[in-house]
């Protein structure tokens, strides 16, 4: 008696450590996406809070947020631009400087620490670009700094938030090829898996981050902070696309074997702990 069914074949050797590798590249990507926001992030309010004791002004610091108690007749011109503004100017300028220390030093060395200072990269203008379109939503935040800056209406505010948005979208094109030589698995590389590869080293670590960094600051976890993370997506969406065009799939002379980086992943859950707790109940100041 004959069957017309197909039989079922089990992936080969070769298939299942092809997935491994994927798998070992998405969780080691989303530990340091998760890592470099941490870093970005605590630097953004140790300089607003350094700003904010200079100037004397009163609030609370929580996981999520600097949030001030005073009155808006307390405020001046300077303390808002300065206190508002000092975040997401440090946040690009460390950005800058992490991508320079990745092109210069480290893209043509073996390990994850090259993903690392590109996530950096990543995050530092994410905070500054994608912050003053994130902000202008809300009407919070970097918006105070044009508002108070240029004192033009909403309408110049909106139109920068807009020029904001179009810079993130024009980084993350530029930023393909650097983000195509961050990786050293020439599994990985290789052009016909180039769809995978965005999905498990790009879109896996922005959205499985996301989502850790916000149950993370539970419950102190604003809106504010949540459409900041997702802004990173006009970073990189176009990374992505840019990446699925280009024909680049060489990778360092000796790679590093793949293998999940134990030694950062329970480095970034210590970080993520003790930033929460050493903020919660929230610190007062003023």
């Amino acid at each position: 008696m004959s069957s017309d069914a197909t039989p079922v074949t089990s992936p080969t050797d070769s298939e299942r450590l092809e997935n491994r590798k994927f798998l070992i590249s998405a969780v080691n990507g989303t530990v340091l996406y998760v890592l470099a926001y941490y870093f970005i992030y605590g630097l953004h309010q140790i300089a607003k809070m350094t700003v904010s004791q200079h100037f004397s002004l009163r609030g609370s610091w929580d996981p999520s947020r600097i949030v001030y108690s005073m009155a808006d007749g307390d405020w001046w011109r300077t303390a808002v631009i300065a206190a508002y503004g000092v975040g997401p100017l440090v946040s690009l300028i460390v950005g800058f400087i992490a991508y320079q220390v990745y092109w210069r030093n480290l893209r043509a060395r073996r390990g994850v620490v090259k993903l690392l200072a590109l996530w950096i990269a990543f995050h530092g203008f994410n905070a500054f670009f994608g912050a003053l379109l994130a902000d202008t939503f809300t009407q919070s935040g970097f918006w105070y700094v044009p508002s108070w800056l240029f004192e033009l209406g909403n309408i110049v505010n909106v139109l920068l938030a807009f020029v904001g948005g179009l810079m993130q979208i024009g980084l993350g094109y530029l930023m393909a090829a650097a983000f195509l030589q961050a990786h050293d698995s020439k599994t990985v590389m290789k052009y016909q898996r180039r769809q995978r590869m965005v999905i498990y080293t790009l879109f896996i670590p922005w959205a499985a981050g996301t989502v850790i960094i916000i149950l993370a600051k539970i419950p102190y976890i604003e809106i504010q902070e949540i459409l900041r993370l997702l802004m990173m997506g006009l970073l990189v969406t176009p990374t992505a696309l840019a990446c699925m065009n280009e024909l680049f799939e060489s990778t360092v002379r000796k790679p590093q074997p793949t293998h999940f980086v134990w030694g950062l992943i329970g480095l970034t859950i210590i970080v993520a702990v003790v930033w929460y707790m050493a903020l919660s109940p929230p610190i007062t100041f003023g």
